[in-house]
């Protein structure tokens, strides 16, 4: 096994005691040896408007993509608000998929995986298959099933925000262990 591999780790959710924010700070503390997992924050970017895709770029745009462009993989978190996808999420996704005045597209051929949690019963299934949906029409090779679907966030965390359902560690140490074959498959230049 080779690595280790950069992660971008880009979180949907912008409140800093989400429960997605905990999935991502669990993931960051339990990546096998052969990840090294990173978050990119996604707060300063500006709403997507084609209008701003021209110099001066962005500031918050340009430092977003760089970190995406030095990273070998992206690991997406996503909640699920009105069972849909977030829009800060979604507005990253738009502006990180674009060619901008510093290179190519950020996440251009980037192996993903995709985890989320909720406090619902559906455990973000929803918003990762909408997720899921974009990534691929943009040609990028996503890590397939079986998912994270975090549910009852509530009972899976505690009270100092640790994630310690054993359940939910043994999928996210699996899905993270899974990760790092898929990337040695699809990265760029592998």
């Amino acid at each position: 096994m080779a690595g280790p591999y950069t992660v971008a780790a880009i979180c949907g959710s912008l409140r800093r005691d989400s429960w997605n924010r905990k999935l991502m700070n669990a993931a960051i503390a339990r990546a096998p040896a052969a990840l090294a997992i990173a978050e990119v924050p996604i707060g300063d970017l500006p709403l997507f408007n084609e209008d701003l895709e021209r110099d001066p770029w962005p500031d918050a745009v340009l430092a977003a993509g760089a970190a995406l462009r030095a990273a070998d993989a992206v690991l997406v978190v996503t909640p699920e608000y009105n069972a849909s996808v977030p829009g800060p999420l979604k507005n990253a996704l738009d502006w990180l998929s674009r060619k901008t005045s510093a290179g190519p597209a950020p996440m251009n051929g980037k192996p993903v995986a995709l985890i989320g949690a909720t406090p619902g019963l559906m455990g973000t299934a929803r918003a990762q298959a909408q997720v899921r949906q974009a990534l691929q029409n943009l040609s990028l090779p996503v890590l397939p099933g079986p998912n994270v679907f975090v549910t009852q966030a509530a009972t899976r965390f505690d009270d100092s925000g640790a994630l310690t359902d054993e359940m939910t560690l043994k999928m996210l140490d699996t899905l993270l262990e899974r990760f790092v074959n898929w990337i040695e498959r699809n990265r760029v230049g592998g």
